[in-house]
């Protein structure tokens, strides 16, 4: 029998604010545990939530940008279920009138465009946390994280394969970032992925039983648990079992999912409105000051950037991957001058290098735009050749963190570096003549093979002007008097 895939996410992004959803105290991430649990967020007798307006701010940001309808009056209920880090005993949230609802976001998977479903993207408050390591068999309760306002945004059950589902969070985390509404950042716990996974009979309309598979902190995790899930549903069914509605955990190290409880109804927790907060009233002049604060949106920059500087796809998809990297391949093209594909390919190639060498974000590269504007100024104006400014480039990159702040400095950084290592290009035609003779006159066998037909060896030839010249001969200029001296 042919099964079929059907998953719908859950991603729960923790919202950029300064202070929790309900209370003043700080959302700052690695405090030491309890120092940021105020009396509003420990539930203290007596306590009343004051909602934080940034909050609702991002989230209709976040609908806006995926074309969602913002809903004027949405209410805030209690979800009611008992775990140690849930300090009221109920965790606020949103249930039948979330501030967002109906919206799409297209992914595209192999060159195929596809268009999911959003059926709601709602304000809720994060728990504390239990810490398991360290307390010889006790768990610890840190209760810093709780009441930090998150976003959850769910899918309809549209996609239809892992990489379906990875495509979609991509692109969700994308958009946060780009919106400056979370930092997305998966291993501090502030974009984390829960996945919906059933399956059926090919062709069939009804939906299978579905397991939840809780709290996934990267893609390629995302990717492998519903991967073996979906293969663990199809044993199970065709070995005549029954999938359960249940909730499970993903154990990377042995790349398996394992049940952890059953799967709870929206009935269990008891959702009522919450007495305390009055309904959350947006107004539409609000929604217009937000959409006035909307940045250029990754598709949109994506195809700009192959219209106005000629990219690839491929190239055009890297660069605006990020803001940050999409504005810092910008000013370099800017400062620089040059051909903006040159620049592409220093930025995606080059420096990806370096800054994927360290693990290090745009925004903390060593080498700033100005630096490498200026570096490339110096190949466009054949002072050094591609291959020098390659050697450039990775002095740069070592005393890069000491001209940052003085543009002067960093727009002369390239040349102070290459006339410190003297290696700028050698273009006087009479002192690449010489270096080419020395060559032919120590080759004489290589030059009756090249003049015999053997053509392949005039690469040999560049190669060893270059060596000589240890790379700083022009090229251009080698390969135009090889031509010459070797057909003489």
């Amino acid at each position: 029998m042919e099964w079929e895939t059907v998953i719908g996410l859950e991603v729960h992004a923790q919202l950029q604010t300064r202070s929790k959803a309900f209370s003043g105290a700080a959302t700052k991430y690695g405090a030491e545990p309890n120092t940021q649990a105020c009396a509003v967020d420990i539930a203290l007798p007596g306590v009343l939530p004051v909602f934080n307006e940034e909050a609702a701010r991002m989230a209709v940001k976040f609908g806006l940008a995926i074309g969602a309808q913002i809903n004027h009056r949405s209410v805030f209920a209690r979800k009611n279920y008992f775990y140690p880090d849930l300090p009221k005993g109920y965790q606020i949230s949103q249930y039948e009138l979330p501030i967002v609802a109906k919206g799409r976001i297209t992914i595209d998977v192999e060159g195929v465009e596809k268009v999911i479903g959003v059926t709601r993207a709602h304000l809720e408050e994060d728990a504390g946390k239990s810490l398991h390591e360290d307390f010889h068999g006790m768990t610890g309760i840190d209760l810093n994280r709780a009441g930090t306002p998150l976003l959850e945004i769910v899918s309809e059950p549209d996609m239809r394969s892992a990489k379906e589902a990875v495509a979609y969070l991509k692109k969700v985390h994308e958009l946060v970032r780009y919106l400056e509404v979370c930092d997305g950042n998966m291993q501090e716990g502030s974009f984390r992925c829960d996945a919906n996974v059933s399956v059926r009979p090919k062709g069939e309309k009804k939906f299978g039983t579905r397991a939840e598979l809780k709290n996934i902190n990267s893609f390629r995790f995302v990717e492998k648990a519903i991967e073996f899930e979906v293969e663990r549903q199809i044993d199970l069914i065709e070995g005549g079992g029954k999938v359960v509605q249940e909730t499970r955990l993903y154990d990377s190290d042995k790349n398996v999912t394992r049940s952890m409880r059953s799967k709870e109804e929206a009935m269990d927790y008891r959702y009522f409105p919450d007495p305390d907060l009055p309904p959350l009233v947006i107004t539409e002049d609000f929604i217009r000051g937000v959409g006035k604060t909307l940045p250029e949106l990754p598709d949109a920059k994506r195809a700009r950037f192959m219209k106005d500087y000629g990219l690839t796809a491929y190239d055009a998809g890297v660069l605006t991957s990020s803001r940050a990297l999409a504005d810092f391949y910008e000013r370099t093209v800017k400062e620089s001058g040059v051909d903006p594909k040159m620049v592409a390919n220093w930025i995606t190639v080059e420096l990806n290098a370096y800054l994927n060498k360290e693990n290090l974000d745009i925004s903390n590269s060593h080498v700033t735009e100005t630096m490498l504007a200026g570096l490339l100024k110096n190949i466009n104006s054949k002072l050094i050749s591609n291959a020098i400014g390659k050697q450039v480039l990775e002095q740069l990159w070592i005393e890069g963190p000491s001209f940052k702040g003085d543009k002067e400095k960093e727009a002369s950084a390239s040349y102070s570096l290459i006339m410190k290592m003297g290696l700028q290009q050698i273009t006087d035609t009479g002192a690449i003549e010489k270096v080419i003779d020395e060559i032919i006159a120590k080759n004489p066998k290589q030059l009756e093979q090249y003049r015999a037909g053997k053509e392949a060896l005039f690469g040999y030839f560049v190669g060893q002007v270059m060596k000589a010249s240890q790379g700083k001969a022009n090229p251009g200029q080698v390969n135009e008097l090889l031509k010459k001296k070797l057909s003489a």
